[in-house]
């Protein structure tokens, strides 16, 4: 049995009583990496030294007051587009392969050194955070631990795949049209994309501005719950963040969901939707059902425009945002240029993957004179009725429940040569951030392949503690979150 199996809250209790170290936990971590990332290839950068070093300074204040942060002592693995002071961050991207020493910790890092948790290393993922199967990593393809024929998803793939393998409790993602959820259901694990404002975006490199959200991936929800309340909160830093109390998150886990009013939207379980899916989340509803809570079928109408809205806007924010990757301040500057033109040119063109250049030329068009109108300002306007489906159901129920895929995972290299069909992989997960509402994705079964399927909860705005009851009790009235793959022989 791995130190791992154990929730945070017991690995707390047991590094408090000196029955365990901290050193014993990064041991747990660093020797499973060892013996696993060779396949599952979760990791870009480790942070072994310096780890090892918090380690022994934590290790010193077990039992103490000084001792007591709500993450002491606790592995960590961070995604590689959130940046980490004097620790290489390179957005799975060429054109940052050299920044090897930022000047600055991510919010998010800074709140989880203040809790006192350590940062094992930087996550694999799709470049720039575009993709959903994690094939377009610069580096290597992430695998997906439960078989590694198959991807892991997208675009936090490495940092759901290492959850998965044991190769850390916890890890960071972002999400910004399921990047989070969408990789939690395909490795069986728990992954939260928080409500848009909830947590600080400062020291994310940008993909989306309006769509980006940082969240927590972990084994079950009340691990989920304790690392968010440690993330959330207003950030003078981020113009974004919302100033909103940030509730303990935890003692909304009662178990009970008695009462509870599910939306289930009919678009969710329609045509393109697997049969396995399907039956899965049909079975959910039963546990549902036989825990007290009731549920409706009801529409959101919009949700048929959301794709191609969803890839309209964030493409046209990536062109924006990317366009500070010019090999002028930082990242690489290509030795082939001969004048200021080639190098931008060159810089730019070397540096960037084609997932990545093919949303920069989508993006740069629909901002373009003449098809700002007819692109970029219609996708806001369905936007916005996407987000007016969304809080009319959310005004008569708690949640809405269903698949958060189509499909389990798909196999590495069976989509990449067809980026629409990859796109689609999304299209229950992308509604969720174009609304800015918070949502998680949960096990809920596993395919005739013996892949995960996951469930999608989705809470009103700033409500995550609803979303993680629904979670937790259906959680606690299953097993499947204590299934493991049996990558690297039993753990």
């Amino acid at each position: 049995m791995s130190l791992f199996d154990y929730k945070l809250s017991d690995l707390q209790e047991m590094l408090h009583k000196k029955e365990i170290s901290v050193n014993d936990l990064l041991d747990e971590a660093y020797n499973r990496i060892s013996e696993v990332d060779g396949d599952v290839k979760a990791f870009i950068t480790l942070n072994e030294e310096t780890a090892r070093a918090r380690a022994k300074e934590l290790d010193e204040l077990r039992g103490t007051p000084e001792g007591r942060g709500l993450l002491f002592g606790m592995p960590i693995g961070v995604k590689d587009n959130i940046v980490t002071k004097g620790l290489r961050t390179t957005a799975a991207s060429q054109i940052l392969d050299n920044l090897t020493d930022p000047l600055y910790d991510a919010t998010v890092v800074q709140k989880l050194d203040a809790a006192e948790a350590i940062n094992v290393g930087k996550l694999n993922m799709d470049e720039f955070a575009m993709g959903s199967s994690n094939e377009n990593s610069s580096y290597y393809a992430t695998r997906n631990p439960w078989n590694t024929d198959y991807v892991p998803g997208g675009s936090s793939g490495g940092s759901a795949a290492a959850v998965a393998a044991g190769e850390v409790p916890f890890s960071l993602g972002s999400d910004t049209g399921g990047s989070i959820r969408q990789p939690a259901a395909y490795c069986g694990v728990v992954g939260l994309k928080p409500t848009y404002g909830r947590v600080s975006r400062f020291g994310l490199i940008a993909f989306a501005s309006s769509l980006d959200q940082i969240g927590p991936l972990t084994r079950t929800v009340e691990d989920n719950a304790y690392i968010l309340e440690t993330i959330a909160g207003l950030d003078q830093m981020d113009s974004t963040s919302a100033d909103i109390e940030v509730p303990k998150y935890t003692e909304a886990l009662t178990g009970d969901v008695k009462g509870l009013k599910i939306a289930v939207p009919k678009e969710y379980l329609a045509e393109g939707v697997s049969d396995e899916v399907k039956e899965a989340v049909q079975k959910a509803l039963k546990v549902y059902e036989d825990m007290g809570a009731t549920w409706d079928e009801v529409t959101l109408p919009h949700s048929k425009y959301a794709l191609s809205t969803y890839y309209l806007l964030s493409s046209s924010e990536a062109s924006a945002n990317l366009a500070r990757f010019d090999g002028v301040r930082y990242g690489r500057r290509s030795p082939n240029a001969e004048n200021m033109l080639d190098m931008f040119k060159l810089s730019r063109s070397e540096g960037f993957g084609d997932e990545v250049k093919r949303r920069i030329m989508l993006g740069t068009f629909a901002l373009s004179s003449g098809y700002y109108d007819a692109y970029y300002k219609k996708a806001q306007q369905a936007r916005t009725l996407i987000k007016k489906d969304f809080d009319d159901v959310l005004a008569d129920y708690d949640v809405i429940i269903g698949p958060t895929t189509p499909t389990p995972a798909f196999k590495v290299g069976e989509k990449t040569e067809d980026p629409l069909t990859m796109y689609a992989n999304d299209i229950l997960t992308i509604p969720v951030n174009l609304a800015g509402v918070p949502g998680i994705s949960v096990p809920c079964g596993f395919s005739g392949e013996g892949l995960p399927i996951g469930l999608q909860i989705i809470g009103k705005h700033f409500d995550e503690a609803t979303v993680y009851r629904a979670a937790h009790a259906y959680e606690q009235a299953t097993d499947f979150h204590t299934q493991k793959p049996s990558l690297g022989g039993a753990k």
